[in-house]
């Protein structure tokens, strides 16, 4: 199987944290999904706002930015301190040893959102977690405006938003036949690699599929995956299924965890996303969103839209 994903390596996830129960919440998630597994390493990140000017201060050394800020940073930065402490804690009581974890507490150089990604894609992690209040604009914390913002500015890098406490291992993972919908299982197929507890359902909703798009795709699906694992697995009356399937199958989720569920045609696909993750318990939501400047496919606006009204679930937008 073509995967974008190396089998032995070991998944890093970054998380970003405020020192809040929203970031709590993250770490309860996380914990509740890799529990016991040892090839998994977190690294938790507190970007410290500092009140200056982002233009020129991200070339102050640690001590001039140190000097400069005021009593309010500085009682951040300690109670970033002893929330990594209480995180670590927290994560080795639930499964997640204390040598899996890494943190780092520091001052905010370029801005909260622009220092998130820039570790984001320096250390090279397969995701990036954000816990957030997901209940109106209104009441969202500081950590909501910045899971906004880094959503709308991240193409290149999964991102994991976990609005409330989330406890079902279950997935739902919408398929469209699409390139974004297969990008989204290999995603997800990696993460749960060697996961015990996880079960997936294939969520198709009929208004999402054309077979019209999916010709326009195969260029480039063929180049990502193969034209022998495309063959093989695109060219079926069912491969709306059986493709994703078999991306899932292939990174070792076994075939007796994975579900199929069809939807007939309806209005609003978030909607109906939403509703089905509800009624049959499903804690995540695993959906594509194409690059920042491709052509929109058939799921344009639906990542989006899904993230804007989840409420007590987590939302990978892949």
């Amino acid at each position: 199987m073509h995967s974008s994903y190396n089998e032995g390596m070991q998944r890093k996830i970054l998380v970003a944290v405020d020192g809040s129960v929203f970031s709590f919440n993250a770490l309860r998630y996380l914990s509740h999904l890799f529990t016991d597994l040892d090839d998994i390493h977190v690294h938790l990140l507190y970007i410290v706002p500092t009140g200056l000017q982002s233009s020129g201060s991200e070339w102050l050394d640690d001590l001039e930015v140190i000097c400069r800020i005021g009593p309010k940073a500085r009682a951040l930065m300690c109670k970033g301190k002893r929330f990594m402490e209480e995180a670590v804690l927290q994560l080795g009581r639930r499964g997640i040893a204390p040598e899996q974890v890494s943190t780092t507490v520091q001052l905010s150089r370029a801005g909260v959102s622009a220092d998130i990604l820039f570790e984001a894609r320096k250390g090279l992690y397969d995701a990036l977690v954000i816990g957030r209040r997901g209940v109106s604009k209104i009441e969202e914390m500081f950590m909501g405006s910045v899971s906004a913002s880094i959503t709308d500015k991240c193409f290149d890098l999964p991102i994991w938003i976990v609005d409330g406490k989330v406890n079902s291992r279950r997935f739902l993972l919408p398929v469209d036949g699409t390139f974004n919908s297969l990008k989204a299982a290999d995603h997800l197929g990696f993460i749960l690699k060697d996961n015990p507890y996880a079960e997936v359902t294939l969520f198709h909703l009929a208004a999402l599929f054309s077979d019209e798009n999916k010709k326009v795709q195969m260029d480039e699906l063929c180049e990502k995956w193969g034209e022998e694992w495309c063959e093989m697995h695109l060219e079926r009356e069912d491969s709306v299924y059986f493709a994703p399937e078999q991306m899932l199958i292939g990174h070792g989720v076994p075939p007796q965890r994975i579900n199929r569920f069809t939807k007939g045609r309806g209005v609003s696909a978030p909607k109906h996303i939403l509703r089905h993750s509800e009624i049959d318990n499903h804690g995540t939501i695993v959906i594509g969103r194409r690059g920042k400047h491709a052509k929109k496919g058939i799921l344009k606006g639906v990542s989006g839209s899904v993230l804007a009204l989840a409420n007590g679930v987590a939302v990978w937008i892949v």
